[in-house]
């Protein structure tokens, strides 16, 4: 068997691997993404990966190595990001990928592109963390969930609410990363997790995630998602629930993995390869 880190795996003349260009509609906009088949007549497990904000960081190098794991693995751009329709919102970020996800499981998609609709895992990264615990959560046919750096809004919100200056500070981080985005500002940002509140604190998520396996990983050289606000108050909810399937690491890199890539997607790889 070959390492998908490192070899290709075999031509299958029948069935090649493809990467074909798809869309996705949510909330009247069409949400361009690459699928990436493995070689194989499938079904194959499906791996939707999940950028954080505003989106520097595709992730794509984590889709490839699924793919050649025999994982059919999507990345996608969220309503208003990065030349998309619509506006941008962290409520449409959740939208958005609840909508992949449920189009994932459609019989004719999953026909046309070899995928098993039963089998969906979702993969996020900073902000797509935060989409991917919420969206399984919320989502009970979401067989497994992976964050990376997850960024936790509700705990983000708690302390804007009780400190004006990191409030402040918030708003300053959000609008500096607007480049790609449209349709909204960082006061609307923080004004919007602000409203969402303890909902959208991943602690609380564990009661629902109390069955799925769950892969949280934090990263120690982090200022955008220190992992002692992000990480290890989440780690602390989902092993006293428990959450019985929980892994969970935390690596010396910064908020991108930049230096950890390929631990990344081995830690991935060996959750992926335990899951029940």
């Amino acid at each position: 068997m070959t390492d998908p880190l490192v070899s290709d795996p075999p031509l299958d003349p029948d069935f090649p691997a493809t990467t074909p260009a798809l869309t996705f509609d949510s909330g009247g906009s069409a949400l361009p993404a690459v699928l990436h088949v493995p070689a194989g007549p499938g079904p194959h497990p499906v791996a939707v990966v999940l950028h954080g904000f505003p989106g520097n960081e595709r992730n794509f190098d984590l889709a490839q190595v699924l793919r050649r794991a025999g994982y059919a693995s999507l990345v996608f751009h969220y309503r208003g990001s990065w030349g998309v329709g619509g506006s941008y919102s962290w409520g449409h970020v959740l939208e958005d990928t609840a909508a992949v996800a449920a189009r994932l499981r459609d019989p004719g998609l999953a026909a046309a592109h070899r995928l098993d609709p039963h089998r969906v895992t979702l993969i996020g990264h900073s902000l797509g963390g935060f989409a991917a615990l919420m969206t399984a959560a919320a989502d009970p046919s979401v067989t497994a969930v992976v964050s990376a750096a997850g960024f936790d809004l509700g705990a983000a919100s708690a302390l804007c609410r009780a400190d004006p200056s990191r409030r402040a500070a918030y708003v300053e981080a959000f609008a500096g990363e607007l480049g790609p985005l449209r349709g909204t500002s960082g006061e609307a940002l923080v004004a919007e997790m602000e409203r969402a509140g303890e909902s959208w604190e991943l602690a609380r998520l564990a009661p629902r995630l109390a069955d799925r396996p769950v892969l949280l990983i934090g990263t120690s050289r982090d200022t955008v998602t220190p992992y002692e606000l992000h990480h290890e108050p989440v780690v602390a909810a989902y092993r006293e629930q428990p959450v019985r399937h929980l892994e969970h690491h935390v690596f010396r890199t910064d908020h991108a993995l930049s230096d950890h890539r390929v631990r990344l997607a081995r830690t991935i790889l060996d959750f992926l390869a335990r899951c029940p």
